[in-house]
């Protein structure tokens, strides 16, 4: 792997620089402050007698205490959870029990959803909550010193539940001092090179991987991290000119939003001081990529990784124009397309993707699932479907557990979906397999339209033959349904799952 394009020094950082900014509320957590908040952090944790191994969980919105609380944890040799502020109390409850928390640290905004966890001490940081402690003011009477016995800490995540319920993704603890190199870190600064003149704008919320991690790697690296709240798109552009933004990160449903705004609202900002727009969670369509790169220049770099990061590809603005569509050539372990029944398939040909020699990780607590997404060759799969070229370049076609199967053929929904984007009155579209009483399923379009468009039998119509001039007829949904939303995730993964369930019956019983 390319070593880091500078070097790097754990914890050197001029203590009066910005380590981080809350973009709409211009709070400012100097490297000094981050420091001592998370030295305290630390100590409550080893008062409370969590060592290292142990496990918290963090339940709050993007908030200046979120990323103070996964640097202490950081320091302290512990794994840190963050949960979706989007499940309900059962869905929290099943993963603090998963992961096993030894604390949980809420916002005032979410402490309702709190399940009781006897035994589970409760904090709450920005405020305080019946039966829950203040986490500033148990924080602040603690040394702003290093623990004794410091180690570093991992996140470990629970993957989005899109085909089923969530899995915690648990990588090996390192058996090192905080702050120094890992594997994650060399990655993401030789590929994207964050460093002390980053300045990162991160616009989804920090308990998803790639906004945490890339966060936590601009400020390890002397940068700062400007976090967004909440998405908005014209308020994107604001937050890249008041920042002066080089680096940030985006989802194809955060470029379609901002392609979708008037152009004279593009216009407006100043974007020149961007130096590197990163993107990934799903595949971009072709043209959507076009239009940005038209619009931002030869600044867009996409990968394809997982939470798992058991393999990684990229692919640079040079290489995709000649390559378009494809998510890049691996920079992390070996690439492989497979068949259904594990036989390795040549360049071209559409299958399984597969990584050989990638970062090792378990899912927590399921070694079923573990061994399910490993072959007999020991090459880990997340259930993507894709291709390879002859130059070794990955082209995605859909997951594996969204193929609709109709009278026998396997129709993968990706393409489909990038042709309804193209109709200048869609702003998102799920295609789903629905019951067929002869061929088994038909593929439907859930349609969400721009504001100020109203579905219609007659939209419906428009949006089948723009798909049909397009594509061959077997892709084409044969309906259209409106919603007024889609059940996405605040990082644009869809929830397919839920949207598909809702047209199916329910099982017997």
């Amino acid at each position: 792997m390319t070593a880091a394009p500078f070097p790097y020094q754990p914890r050197h950082h001029d203590p009066a620089k910005p380590a981080f900014v809350i973009c709409e509320t211009g709070e400012t957590v100097t490297f000094g402050a981050l420091e001592a908040r998370a030295n305290q952090g630390a100590q409550l944790m080893r008062a409370a007698g969590i060592g290292i191994g142990d496990h918290i969980a963090i339940l709050m919105e993007n908030r200046r205490e979120f990323l103070e609380i996964c640097f202490a944890a950081d320091r302290a040799g512990v794994y840190y959870t963050t949960i979706s502020t989007h499940l309900a109390p059962a869905e929290i409850a099943y993963i603090l029990d998963d992961c096993g928390a030894r604390m949980l640290i809420t916002s005032p905004a979410h402490a309702a959803l709190v399940p009781d966890r006897p035994g589970l001490p409760v904090y709450v940081a920005g405020g305080a909550a019946q039966g829950a402690q203040d986490w500033a003011q148990a924080t602040s009477a603690l040394p702003a010193t290093p623990i004794p016995d410091e180690r570093q800490g991992l996140d470990m995540l629970y993957s989005s539940g899109t085909t089923g319920r969530p899995k915690g993704i648990k990588w090996p603890l390192p058996d090192t001092p905080p702050g120094g190199r890992t594997m994650l870190l060399d990655l993401l600064t030789s590929l994207f090179g964050y460093g002390p003149g980053t300045r990162y704008l991160s616009p989804a919320p920090l308990y998803h991987a790639a906004p945490l991690r890339h966060s936590m790697v601009t400020i390890r690296m002397g940068g700062t991290a400007c976090i967004m709240q909440k998405f908005d798109a014209a308020r994107a552009l604001e937050m890249i000119e008041r920042h002066r933004i080089t680096h940030s990160q985006w989802v194809p449903t955060m470029f379609i939003r901002l392609l979708k705004l008037p152009e004279a609202e593009r216009a407006r900002f100043d974007l020149s001081s961007m130096e590197m727009a990163v993107h990934a969670a799903a595949p971009c369509p072709v043209e959507v990529k076009l239009r940005m790169l038209d619009w931002w220049g030869d600044i867009i770099h996409e990968y394809y990784s997982g939470t798992e990061n058991n393999g990684f590809t990229a692919i640079g603005p040079d290489e995709w124009r000649a390559h378009p569509g494809s998510v890049g050539r691996a920079r992390l372990g070996v690439v492989h397309i497979c068949d259904e029944t594990g036989a390795e398939l040549p360049p071209g040909r559409e299958g399984e993707v597969y990584f050989e020699n990638g970062h090792r990780f378990a899912y927590h607590n399921d070694p079923d699932k573990t061994a399910a997404c490993t072959n007999a060759r020991g090459w880990t799969t997340l259930g993507d479907i894709g291709r390879l070229d002859d130059e070794g370049y990955l082209y995605l076609t859909d997951r594996k557990s969204f193929v609709i199967i109709s009278g026998g053929v396997n129709i993968y929904p990706q393409e489909t979906e990038d042709a309804l984007l193209s109709h200048p009155a869609v702003l998102d579209a799920a295609v789903i397999g629905v019951p067929h009483e002869e061929f088994g399923e038909e593929v439907k379009a859930v349609v969400q339209l721009l504001p100020g468009r109203t579905g219609s039998d007659a939209l419906a119509q428009e949006l089948i033959a723009h798909c049909r001039a397009r594509l061959s007829a077997v892709k084409c949904p044969r309906s259209v349904d409106f919603h007024d939303r889609l059940p996405r995730s605040a990082t644009g993964k869809l929830y397919k799952r839920k949207l598909r369930d809702s047209y199916w019956p329910r099982p017997a019983g």
